[in-house]
């Protein structure tokens, strides 16, 4: 007679932002990782595939919920509109039940893309796109008093231009940013107790540093304090007998050079500046959008036909250039416009279906894609290396419309931007490295066999089997699969067939909040995430 198969309950997630499988793997054959060792040698692990594009608003989303981005909704750090303005992403924009929702009592710490926080059984601490601390950012909100008074410099981020030509000072920085992480850690854990089912927690600095340097020695002692925060989760984990699930959204790896993809389908003809040439990026740290503006001018009722009726046409002109965001889409001619690059290498077809302004009949799309994925696929360095890498958003995000047209990325040692210029190719500047798809995936708990070896495993695969690990049914839509190779053959999920359940987000408040987003705006182009 076989003795008690092991089981679990409780599951912690812990995320490593950026981090990539062959350096883990590197240092771990060297012996310098030894907690994250400890996970290989004691559970399973291999490389985690990310996204296309592999991008923080995409992956957390992911990972958090099972499903591709078509099916949660986020395609980047700024949601574009039929009228060529955007605003940031929110939490309000994922459209699929989070890991968090379908889990309770569940605490959930500095995870991309919670802000503004949901009221859920346990505690929240927005992360990255999180205006400031000095907005609410956490469930209950008198959470936010005892991490002042615990953690009095406690931020969301730093300011990257800042540390640009410092890397001393700003090695120092993300080691305070991560200790300062840390504490919240501690802090949320005893507000846990002992009766929680989810921890969620991310640690974003990895990513951070890995953008302005990428020096060894440097990385390896970073990684070292990774180790040391992991060792005290193990000892965490153990005590609760909970699985435990350390992750990281992409990979990381050097870039040497900048692929401007706008001036590609500006020199092709495809795109066209506007004649005033730039004006409308000015006021862009004032966090105003046009949706906004037209929005707050209805509500005192004034229409935008009244004040296109009324104004004078250069007065008009001039409030319009100043509406922020990206010049990338602000000085555009969209009236002459086939096509354009927004956020991180998603291409549109300005067609007249989708945009105010389109061009482009919907019936001519499918060509003009294959002549965009031609023009892409051949530009080439010197040497004849094609630098970009184009998937098309039908076969990607099936399940929504309005999914970008094109992904188009660069190939390794490069990164695609989307900022109009003169020339195709560009600088890093202060910039060292950018993101790869393959990220990291260990688990190590009760269920889970020591040793195992992951393969093939995905970003949207980590809901499923943390929900199936810990005898919860799986949502019937999620993309991912149950990574079974995880498992203990002896083990109740090895044993037990997937539940499935049908799942809907949680109703909550429409509302787009009302925020400044200036602060992270600025923070992302700092780390080359916005131009």
């Amino acid at each position: 007679m076989s003795g008690p198969t092991p089981t679990s309950e409780r599951a912690f997630v812990l995320g490593f932002d950026g981090v990539p499988w062959r350096l883990v793997e590197q240092w771990c054959d060297a012996g310098e990782l030894p907690n994250f060792e400890r996970l290989r040698q004691e559970g399973a692990a291999g490389p985690l595939e990310s996204t296309t594009p592999p991008t923080t608003p995409l992956a957390w989303p992911s990972i958090a919920t099972g499903v591709w981005p078509d099916k949660h909704g986020i395609y980047g750090f700024q949601n574009l509109s039929p009228s060529y303005s955007h605003e940031m992403y929110t939490s309000r924009d994922c459209k699929q039940p989070t890991l968090w929702e379908q889990l309770s009592p569940a605490h959930v710490g500095n995870v991309p893309l919670t802000f503004p926080p949901s009221e859920i059984d346990g505690t929240m601490v927005t992360g990255m796109v999180t205006p400031s601390t000095e907005q609410e950012f956490t469930y209950p909100p008198e959470l936010g008093d005892e991490i002042a008074q615990r953690i009095p410099n406690y931020d969301i981020s730093i300011n990257y231009p800042d540390y640009a030509n410092r890397l001393d000072a700003f090695e120092a920085a993300i080691d305070e940013m991560l200790e300062r992480r840390r504490e919240l850690m501690r802090l949320q854990i005893e507000q846990a107790g002992d009766d929680w089912q989810l921890f969620f927690f991310v640690y974003t600095a990895p990513d951070r540093f890995q953008h302005l340097v990428w020096e060894m020695d440097r990385l390896l002692a970073h990684y070292k304090r990774l180790d040391d925060v992991l060792g005290e989760v193990i000892e965490y984990t153990d005590r609760h007998d909970a699985t435990l699930f350390v992750v990281s959204d992409h990979g990381f790896g050097p870039i040497e050079e900048l692929v401007y993809v706008n001036h590609i389908l500006e020199r092709e003809g495809y795109l066209v500046r506007r004649e005033d040439d730039g004006a409308r990026g000015a006021l862009a740290s004032l966090g105003i959008s046009r949706d906004r503006i037209k929005g707050a001018l209805e509500r005192v009722g004034i229409s935008e036909e009244r004040l296109v009726s009324t104004l004078p046409r250069p007065l008009l002109d001039s409030v319009a250039e100043q509406i922020p965001g990206d010049h990338a889409l602000y000085d555009v001619d969209f009236e002459r416009t086939a096509a354009f690059v927004h956020d991180a290498g998603n291409c549109y077809v300005n067609d007249t279906e989708r945009f105010e302004e389109g061009v482009v009949d919907p019936t001519d799309v499918p060509q003009l894609k294959d002549e965009l994925v031609d023009l892409f696929e051949s530009f080439t360095d010197d040497d004849g290396t094609q630098l970009l890498v184009v998937k098309d958003g039908d076969d990607l995000f099936p399940n929504d419309d309005n999914s970008p047209d094109l992904i188009v990325n660069a190939i390794d040692g490069y990164e695609s931007r989307n900022a109009i210029t003169d020339e195709p190719i560009g600088e890093t500047g202060t910039y060292a490295a950018s993101h790869r798809s393959t990220g990291i995936l260990f688990c190590r708990g009760p269920p889970i066999d020591a040793g195992a070896s992951l393969r093939g495993a995905r970003v949207v695969d980590v809901a499923p089997t943390l929900l199936h690990g810990i005898g919860q049914p799986v949502p019937r839509d999620a993309d991912g699969r149950v990574l079974f190779d995880a498992f203990d053959p002896e083990a109740v999920p090895s044993r037990t067939k997937v539940e499935r359940t049908d799942l809907t987000r949680t109703d909550r408040d429409d509302e787009d909040p009302d925020e400044d987003f200036t602060d992270v705006e600025d923070r992302l182009k700092g780390l080359g995430y916005m131009e």
